[in-house]
């Protein structure tokens, strides 16, 4: 499973960076509520990813046949939830909801630029060694 899973460290990594950096723009534009959905949108997106992986590397070791499907399913069960709870977010009226939504479209990019990154660094063989 932790062969699987290399690739986490660098996500979470991007993460701990877009916390860094949003956070004080987020404290200084908004006070702790915009802190607070930062917070929100980042912890939401690292969760989401870090579960999906989780997910697929286990369905890689017992049913590989079943990769694609869980897979696609993985991710639009993690899509739908994040829209739920920024919809749940929006009618509750919460000063946060910007920062949150950033933070989100922000923490996506990062995670994705950073496995990018690692997938094009990592030496991984064509066959089976």
């Amino acid at each position: 499973m932790r062969k699987r899973l290399q690739h986490l460290p660098a996500g979470l990594i991007a993460m701990a960076v877009v916390l860094v950096v949003t956070v004080p723009i987020a404290l200084w534009r908004d006070g702790w509520v915009g802190v607070a959905g930062d917070l929100a949108g980042v912890g939401l997106v690292a969760a989401s990813y870090s579960v999906s992986s989780l997910i697929i590397a286990a369905t890689d070791l017992k049913a590989r046949q079943l990769l694609m499907p869980v897979a696609l399913a993985t991710y639009i069960v993690k899509f739908t939830i994040i829209g739920l709870a920024m919809w749940v977010v929006a009618s509750a009226g919460w000063g946060g909801l910007r920062w949150l939504g950033a933070a989100v479209i922000i923490a996506v990019v990062a995670w994705m630029a950073a496995h990018s990154v690692w997938v094009w660094r990592a030496k991984i063989p064509y066959v089976e060694v």
